[in-house]
This record gives structure tokens, sequence and C-alpha cells, in this order.
């Protein structure tokens, strides 16, 4: 069973939405791997500066924040709304009107950070916000992790991919496993991006106040380099490099910060040295990947980090 949007509005008895297929009955209230359960919860509703350039144009993205995540790594900045029940339950009229209102807010685009769990909700709001006004471009931002069958029924609802691609194969990194729980993150990833590539084609711009170049259809994959995991971003870019070449765009980040200590995983502790991201961006460069999105040092910060503090979650 795949999840189907014709479907949407009624929680899965058997939820089946993401790669975890823990098929909890969310309808009467279990709750799954995510996190999430029978009501929808949001931790934040704000412009947002900090993402790739065509993302945050103008006054920034209008991202919204979900509770709960399939992946939940050890190491995720976002952790009080990944990993706790952080954040306040609303319906999907709530979530129309808050669409809406970061549109009159002058946002760029609509930007769903973390969504796939709550889809059923998120896919009815969307059509109620559009039959009322909405005009934005529609931004999926996902761990990556994700269904192909999924992907591609939700097509007519996003314009943008913001996908992560965060591991190389496991039998040849332990690094899913390890960080992730997810040992299979690379073969569903893989698959995943394939199913967005088809659905979305090569990127597309639009010129947004005046200035701005402003991405409205296609797909962005976001790597972060992680401590002492050099070579397998090596490995990860060059596969996507060769896959898809100029048919996405590629966003390398190095704003890694440690948000606690990790017994399990100590060389997470530390920061990634900016010479190990040199080296990455000159591999690109060889590679003769020489469009892309990257960041200066200093980035390893929290400032990076939003406040889930409910910011544009409650009724204006």
């Amino acid at each position: 069973m795949v999840f189907q949007v014709v479907s949407v509005g009624i929680l899965p008895t058997r939820c089946t939405l993401c790669p975890r297929v823990c098929r909890v009955d969310r309808s009467a209230g279990g709750v799954g791997v995510c996190g999430a359960g029978s009501t929808l919860r949001i931790a934040r509703a704000a412009l947002h500066e900090w993402e790739e350039p065509p993302i945050s144009v103008g006054a920034g993205s209008g991202a919204v924040f979900f509770s709960c995540c399939s992946l939940r790594c050890l190491y995720c900045q976002n952790e009080d709304i990944a990993q706790n029940v952080h954040g306040t339950e609303i319906d999907e009229g709530r979530l129309a009107n808050i669409f809406l209102e970061l549109q009159k807010g002058g946002a760029a685009n609509i930007n769903l950070v973390t969504p796939t769990h709550y889809l059923p909700f998120i896919v009815p709001a969307i059509e109620s916000a559009r039959s009322r006004g909405l005009m934005l471009p529609v931004v999926y931002n996902t761990s990556g992790y994700e269904l192909a069958s999924t992907v591609r029924d939700i097509a007519p609802y996003v314009d943008v991919y913001l996908t992560d691609f965060k591991y190389w194969r496991d039998s040849e990194s332990d690094a899913s496993r390890r960080y992730s729980h997810a040992p299979d993150y690379f073969e569903y990833a893989d698959a995943a991006l394939d199913a967005m590539v088809e659905t979305m084609g090569e990127p597309c711009f639009d010129v947004w106040e005046g200035k701005d170049s402003r991405l409205v259809k296609g797909v962005i994959v976001r790597h972060l380099l992680l401590p002492g995991r050099l070579k397998d971003s090596q490995s990860i870019l060059a596969y996507l490099w060769n896959r898809h070449g100029d048919e996405i765009l590629y966003s390398i980040m190095n704003q890694y910060t440690p948000m606690h200590q990790h017994p399990s995983a100590p060389e997470l502790d530390g920061k990634v040295p900016d010479s190990e991201y040199e080296q990455l961006l000159d591999f690109l460069d060889e590679k003769g990947m020489t469009n892309y999105f990257w960041q200066q040092g200093g980035s390893a910060s929290e400032s990076f980090i939003p406040s889930f503090d409910n910011t544009g979650v409650l009724s204006v």
C-alpha cells in the first residue's frame, strides 16, 4: 500500500507515507516512528532568510516548520521539533490561512519543512489556499528519505523540491545506519530524487520583486559535509553529477553545528575543518561542477537555527 493523493484528509490506518513503513494506525491515535499521530503540529511559520538564494528571495521564504521527522538524525540542528513533541496543534483550515498570511507578508514561496508525515493535512490545505488566491510556488523541503511513489503522487501540489542527499551507500559507509538508523537511506533517496527530476524537469526561474531570480520549478539537492566524511561527500556528489548533471541545482553546505555530545558517535562532537570543505569544493571544480551554491567560513553557528516558539502559528 502506498499513499495516494485521492486519500488526502484521511489519516492512514496502516501508515506507509515514508520508507519506515511502520504501518501504525494513526487514525486511531497511534504514533508512528516519526513521532506524528492523529493531529497536525507545527512549531513556526515565518519569513526565513537562510535558504539558498533563489529560495530566500526578497523578504524571504515562507517557511512552515512541521513537528516530528521520520529520519531523526543524531546531529539534527532542528532537534527540538524533529526529535521532540514540540509545537502547536492546528487543523488544515488554519494551515491554509497560514499559507495566505505568508503570501500577504511578502514571502517568495511556501516552504514546507519536513512535511511528509502530514500530507493528509497539507494537500487539502494547499487546495483550499489556492482556491482563495494562493499564487506562490510550493517548496517541498525534505531530508530526502522519501518514497518515489509519494513524490509522484504529490506532484500536482509541489513546484520545487529542496531535498537533502545525506549519505553514501551503507555497504561502503556506515553513516546512515549510525547517524539516522536508516541503512537503506541511499537507495530510497536515489529513487526519490529520480522521481523529483522526472516530475519537475530542469530548473526554471522568474524575476521576483523586479530584481532577484526566484526558482519556481525544479530541484535543489543539498549536501552537508559531516566531520570525517570527506570521502563519502566526494562519492555522493560525483555520483549525483554523473547521474543528473545540470538537471538539478547543488547546494554544498558546511554549516554542521554540534548541538551536544554524541557518546555513540564522538566524531560528531566537533566542527568540520575549513580545509576539508575547501578540499570538497576543489574536488567538485575538478569534476566540472562549477555552478553550485556554497557557504562561506563561519556558517557553522546556532544563529542559523530558528526559534521554534510558535511564531505565526496561532490565528492573528
